[in-house]
């Protein structure tokens, strides 16, 4: 709801991204992942907003009070606490699912490997006389070539994407 009301009210005062990033003194970057909910602004920024808009915070934050009170600015915060817990529990589980992506990745070159080691390049020895059986050795043929040069840059981009991703603490 946030993220709508900044983008009506500012579209409505006539302002781009561009010009309401100026005048917060922030890239127009920021001002798009607000608008798209991508992110929220602190407090103190979402009164920066409120000024430059003309606007008051109740309505940016899709209320309408007459009168703001210490006992509102403290629903703001715990308004705004909420989307900054959810948004980062969206990030979390966005790292996760990319990380246990990466190991998969890891997984399934060293499985492809090991199932290609056993083989043996087992279609040497058909007989290449019919051309389904051709078609079918060339293309087993050209994916073990190929796969014998990408795996070891998506083992290692597997191994630094599953490191670069993993959880801290």
């Amino acid at each position: 709801m946030l993220n709508e009301n900044i983008k009506a009210i500012r579209k409505s005062k006539g302002l781009s991204q561009e010009e309401l990033a100026i005048k917060l003194n922030v890239v127009r970057q920021t001002i798009s992942k607000w608008e798209q909910g991508l992110s929220v602004p602190d407090s103190d920024m979402l009164i920066s907003i409120s000024e430059v808009l003309e606007t008051p915070v109740s309505t940016l934050l899709g209320e309408t009070i007459a009168e703001v009170t210490p006992d509102d600015l403290n629903a703001i915060s715990e308004k705004l606490e909420v989307i900054n817990l959810q948004l980062a529990q969206k990030k979390a589980t966005r790292q996760k699912v990319l990380h246990w992506c990466f190991i998969s990745l890891c997984a399934a070159v060293v499985i492809i490997f090991a199932l290609l080691t056993v083989l043996n390049s087992f279609y040497l020895g058909w007989d290449y006389s019919k051309p389904e059986t051709a078609v079918i050795g060339v293309g087993l043929h050209s994916f073990e070539w190929l796969f014998v040069r990408v795996a070891p840059l998506a083992l290692i981009g597997g191994i630094v994407g599953a490191f670069m991703t993993r959880k801290k603490g």
